[in-house]
């Protein structure tokens, strides 16, 4: 089964806000959907954390080293794209459009061998994983109403980020934490400082201060406390604080993350499967991490295709046992056919179906793709 075309999809309309200062318009484009089409006609789609510009452009790269390849062969396909991207932007654009790759293969093996990706990756420790909802911190009445609503939505696990934390004083941040906890009561609530921001002013200093203070509101995780490249200021953090330490959304590639594992900077290690490097990298990092007793939880702010896939991948890692469900997101909520029901007891089941298990809306995609004709390849 070999693979003869690859093609882009990028998603605007209906982008969300991301938390960044220099924020995102419904237009923007900043997630786009790769389809890999075989010669037997099976078709596996993929998602990126990138604009489709800079997919398109990768793909002018790597599309030499795709076509004719034999679409099962997943592993080998991705890590010859990652090994032949040295000199031209390895971790960068070529990985993000290599991610989408990498998922729509799974995707392809598992319709192919009619099983889900998640028993391909290792075996489904799991059917069902419970999804945070992922929210971005705001003003008390508009945060905790929304929150609230979640709450009576049947979520049981929350996360709030960004917006003004770490940003103007110490009091705006403990206000924040505490409308949150009130809002959403005994379930698990873990705060994102968005740390990954440009000229985040946050400082290991405030990031201690901060845990000692998120401690007191039983806080299931501090995430991106400091810059992403502080290495050592993560491990000094995470020495000192009661509350376990998180990050690593935007690395990419499995070696980028061996640094912080081996510095034990994280307790809770959270790589994107749309821009790390797809499934394949995703379940290595985690296969590591777990010899560090460190746990993998998926960064999943992107699409309903990066929620397929990191449920997928749920599945297969003992120790992952949450994902990221970014509330309110068009892309996440109306790209699937059939969408997401949430259980009586606020799990999402693990799609059970061939590859990721999920199928495009084609109608979704009319309104937000940027390519007419891709809402015929599924």
């Amino acid at each position: 089964m070999n693979i003869v075309r690859i093609e882009t999809c990028g998603l605007r309309g209906a982008t969300p806000e991301g938390g960044w200062s220099n924020e995102l318009k419904p237009d923007d484009v900043v997630h786009t959907l790769v389809a890999v089409h075989t010669d037997t006609g099976l078709i596996g789609v993929g998602s990126a954390f990138t604009s489709q510009a800079l997919v398109d452009a990768a793909l002018d790269l790597l599309r030499p080293q795709l076509i004719g390849e034999n679409a099962l062969e997943v592993e080998r396909i991705t890590e010859t794209l990652h090994q032949g991207a040295f000199w031209m932007g390895r971790g960068g654009a070529l990985t993000h459009a290599t991610s989408a790759l990498d998922i729509a293969l799974w995707d392809v093996a598992g319709q192919a061998l009619g099983q889900p990706a998640g028993r391909l990756l290792g075996g489904r420790h799991r059917e069902r994983v419970r999804p945070y909802a992922s929210v971005l911190m705001d003003e008390e009445p508009t945060m905790t109403d929304n929150l609230s609503r979640l709450v009576d939505a049947g979520f049981t696990a929350f996360k709030i980020g960004w917006w003004k934390f770490g940003r103007v004083d110490r009091a705006t941040d403990e206000r924040t934490v505490a409308a949150a906890r009130k809002a959403v009561g005994e379930h698990l609530l873990a705060v994102d400082a968005g740390g990954s921001e440009a000229f985040f002013p946050g400082d290991l200093s405030w990031a201690k201060r901060t845990a000692d203070m998120l401690a007191d509101y039983d806080v299931a995780w501090f995430e991106e406390a400091l810059p992403p490249d502080d290495v050592d200021g993560f491990a000094r953090l995470r020495a000192y604080s009661k509350v376990p330490i998180s990050g690593g959304e935007v690395l990419t590639r499995r070696q980028s993350f061996a640094p912080y594992l081996r510095a034990g900077a994280f307790d809770i290690v959270q790589p994107d499967t749309t821009k790390g490097g797809g499934l394949s990298e995703s379940r290595r990092i985690g296969w590591a991490a777990q010899d560090y007793g460190i746990r993998l939880i998926p960064h999943g702010w992107n699409t309903a295709i990066g929620l397929a896939a990191d449920l997928q991948l749920a599945s297969a890692l003992s120790g992952t046992d949450l994902v990221e469900y970014k509330t309110g997101s068009a892309y996440i909520d109306g790209l699937v056919s059939g969408g997401w029901t949430l259980g009586a007891d606020g799990m999402l089941a693990v799609p059970a179906g061939p590859g990721l298990g999920v199928e495009l809306d084609s109608a979704a995609l009319g309104r937000y793709g940027t390519n007419p004709t891709f809402a015929d390849a599924r």
